[in-house]
This record gives C-alpha cells, structure tokens and sequence, in this order.
C-alpha cells in the first residue's frame, strides 16, 4: 500500500509518516518500481503502536525501546507517570496566573506579579498612550530584576498603587505625556520638578536594600528605551531628570 493508503488506515497523516521516518522512528520501506514506498501490515502495526504510545504521552525518541525491544517496564510507565504529572502543575500554575490577570483586566504580555498595579494606574486615569509606555517599562523592570528582585519591585509598585499615589502619578504622568514641541518651557520644567521630587521621594519612603541600585543599573537601558519612544522634547525632560537625580 502507499502512503496515503497507510495513513488513511490508520488515521494519521501523511506528513506525520514522512516525519516519523526522518526521526528513525518509522523504518524507510521498500519502494515499489514506480519509486513510491511499499507499505505492508507490518508497518501499519508500528503506525498503530506509535499512535498508541504517543497517546499515553510517550516523546518520540523514547519509543524505540518499546518497538523494538518491547520494552514495557513498570519504570517506563512511572517515568511517563512523573512527566504527566509535571506537565499538569505547569498548567496548574499557568491557569492560576491567567485567572490574575482576567481579574486584573490585565495585558497578558504584562508580569502578572505587576498586572494588578499596572491595572490600577489605568484604572486611575493614565492615558493609553503613558498606559503603553507604563506597560513596557514593566516588562522592562521584570525582567532586569529577575527572579531575586521581583518582591522588591512588587512593594515599589504597589506603595505607587494606592489609589491617592496613582491618581496623582497617573495625573503626572499624562502631562508628561503630552509634551510637544509647542508645550512652554516653564511648565516642561515644573514637571521635570515634580518628577524629580516624586522619584526621591519614592526612593525615600521605600528604603529597602538593593532597590536603588537595582533600579540605577536598569535606568541606562530604560533611558535606552526611552530614546525610541518619547518625542525630543519628553527625551530632554528625561535627561533633565535624571541629571538631577544623579546628582542629589
């Protein structure tokens, strides 16, 4: 019989026949004189056996034991048991992360330790352009804080998230936003003030060791950030603040 003839028998595809052949898994048959493989019940039996054994969640390379040797241990069975069960916590977990961050109204894309305080900023009035931008910078922070640092960029966030806090970083925040080349110089520099008395302020109340700097060697690659991402005049405000925090 032909592939199509295999597969059809077996309720497999013929892509999966092609696929098992190049891994070893499936051996090569005799090809018939107009070049095509020559199928025969013999192989229809492997196809059947690797069906089922790639029901029971066996991977592919594990199987030539069984197949060929007929190897049908206790052990095998207990280690497929094993990685059954690991791969269940791992959906565990991640059902338990997406079920935070629906309740959170959360981005997907967001760490969910950070989803519920990103939400409450939005929630707070920040404009979806700073919501964007405030997104990123999470994303950003996640990751250069790692495992090890992530409790203490959770309490940064959340001493921001009281509600009083986010309304008015959420206030601050959209008027950074929305600094143009037409915006007046003085109000650029009240805001660079405010910026500036919120950072240290901030830096103040949470007085934890390592978080300041944590967050001074993840400031080069936010400014990074920063740079492809503000227009020129929100860049120089940037820079204004930094310099000064940089210097108190």
């Amino acid at each position: 019989m032909q592939s199509s003839e295999l597969a059809r028998l077996a309720g497999v595809t013929v892509r999966s026949l092609r696929h098992w052949h190049q891994i070893g898994v499936l051996p090569e048959p005799a090809r018939s004189s107009n070049g095509y493989r020559d199928y025969d019940a013999v192989d229809l039996v492997r196809v059947l056996r690797i069906r089922r054994l790639a029901s029971l969640g066996m991977p592919l390379e594990r199987m030539g034991s069984v197949l060929d040797r007929g190897d049908s241990s206790a052990g095998l069975l207990d280690d497929l048991d094993a990685e059954i069960s690991a791969q269940i916590a791992r959906l565990t977990r991640q059902r338990e992360l997406i079920a935070r961050m629906r309740d959170a109204g959360a981005s997907p894309d967001v760490p969910p330790e950070l989803a519920p305080v990103v939400s409450a900023f939005v929630a707070a009035g920040l404009s979806p352009e700073m919501a964007r931008f405030d997104r990123d910078q999470a994303v950003l922070l996640a990751h250069l804080a790692g495992e090890e640092g992530m409790p203490q960029l959770v309490r940064v966030y959340e001493h921001l998230a009281v509600p009083a806090r986010a309304r008015a970083a959420a206030d601050l925040m959209n008027r950074f936003g929305a600094i143009d080349d037409a915006t007046d110089a003085a109000v650029v520099e009240g805001i660079v003030d405010e910026l500036v008395d919120a950072c240290l302020g901030l830096l103040g109340e949470i007085d934890e060791p390592g978080i300041r700097s944590r967050l001074t060697r993840a400031a080069h690659v936010l400014s990074e950030y920063a740079e492809e991402s503000l227009n020129p005049r929100q860049r120089a405000a940037l820079d204004s603040v930094e310099s000064r925090l940089a210097a108190s």
